[in-house]
């Protein structure tokens, strides 16, 4: 991506980098390390008391404002040069601000791992190209690691038919990720096979990965990469796995849990209860909790290659994947269009994370 075009050639007459949903628990991360790094990010969001009490904190620009309308959103994007969305469900919130960017002329970021959000951005790819403006979902643990993972696989393999990525990690979540959680239990479990997506049980095909410290078993989860990986590689045929916890109990009463999340009040229910009891992990927390990642490829001949991969627990990551793709996207007049992480800045910007590993192929 080095193009650049006259709709991107104005875009760099913008200057400011926004974070949206800045009062949310990765965000104030990012802000932390943003301020400390002598960055001065607008913070904007909806929530005016939160949002000013967070500005006054750390001497920053606000700005408050809904995304009901798309057009006043764009008014507020007149000289940001970059959002990221950190506002979470984004299931609410990412299509508004994806299109209110490509009509200001902004390039885009979030930290989601919902399916129909990427699906989203990868729809609008041609009014994004139009305009000259970056869609990037994704610049969080969903989905820098797991896409970079893809990314490096493929690279090995241009003939791969099938692509099993997973992961494996310990710690607690933040509200915006328990809330998303929700909504995703309540649609289930899926797989993409020969280039459609299907729903699957929550048993489904369960296996022993080896993450680095022997086998775990681990079971199908609708990650982003179902849609990223594809979108990336063309594998028409991918599996995301977890380590899995609940037991084989959960996978019997997983219908009912599913059936339970599709009724919205039951959702609100417990997104009311996590709003009130989950804070996130604390430092301490994230800094003793790294993550495995693990990725297969496999052609139709049967030949197959794995590869692994340690980085930082999902929150350090998450934080660092704002500021990185913020410095990269605040600095860039190329071409527009819907890019994974790993087709933006390539398979080794996993790497490049603060305290990541390296990609090692298995023998």
């Amino acid at each position: 991506m080095s193009k650049t075009s006259p709709k991107a050639a104005a875009g760099a007459l913008k200057s400011h980098w926004m974070i949206y949903g800045a009062n949310g628990y990765s965000a104030q991360l990012a802000i932390e390390k943003a301020v400390a790094q002598g960055q001065s990010p607008i913070l904007a969001g909806r929530n005016q008391a939160a949002i000013e009490a967070l500005a006054t904190q750390h001497g920053l620009e606000m700005r408050v404002f809904d995304l009901t309308d798309v057009a006043q959103v764009a008014a507020h994007l007149a000289d940001v040069k970059l959002v990221s969305n950190c506002a979470g469900p984004f299931s609410a919130t990412a299509e508004p601000m994806m299109r209110a960017c490509i009509e200001a002329g902004t390039h885009y970021t979030d930290i989601t791992g919902e399916i129909s959000v990427f699906d989203t951005a990868q729809a609008l790819d041609a009014q994004a190209k139009e305009a000259g403006v970056v869609l990037c979902p994704g610049v969080g643990f969903d989905v820098i690691p797991t896409d970079c993972m893809a990314g490096y696989l493929h690279d090995a393999m241009p003939d791969a038919t099938h692509l099993t990525l997973a992961f494996a990690g310990n710690m607690s979540v933040s509200p915006g990720t328990a809330k998303t959680s929700v909504e995703a239990l309540g649609e289930g479990m899926k797989i993409r096979v020969g280039g459609k997506m299907v729903s699957v049980g929550r048993g489904y095909k369960m296996r022993q990965i080896d993450y680095g410290n022997g086998p775990v078993l681990s079971s199908v989860i609708p990650w982003g990469d179902l849609s990223t990986a594809y979108w990336q590689t063309k594998i028409p045929n991918i599996r995301v796995y977890t380590s899995h916890s609940g037991g084989r109990m959960g996978v019997y009463l997983f219908p009912v849990v599913k059936y339970l999340l599709k009724l919205k009040f039951l959702q609100n229910f417990a997104k009311k209860k996590i709003e009130q009891s989950v804070t996130g992990p604390s430092q301490a927390e994230r800094d003793s909790s790294d993550t495995l990642v693990w990725g297969e490829v496999e052609n139709a001949s049967g030949k197959t290659l794995s590869a692994t991969l340690r980085v930082p627990n999902g929150y350090t990551v998450t934080r660092d994947g704002i500021l990185m793709t913020a410095k990269y996207l605040t600095g860039y007049n190329g071409d527009g269009g819907c890019l994974t992480p790993a087709q933006m800045l390539g398979p080794e910007l996993a790497e490049q994370l603060p305290g990541a590993g390296k990609i090692t192929a298995n023998a």
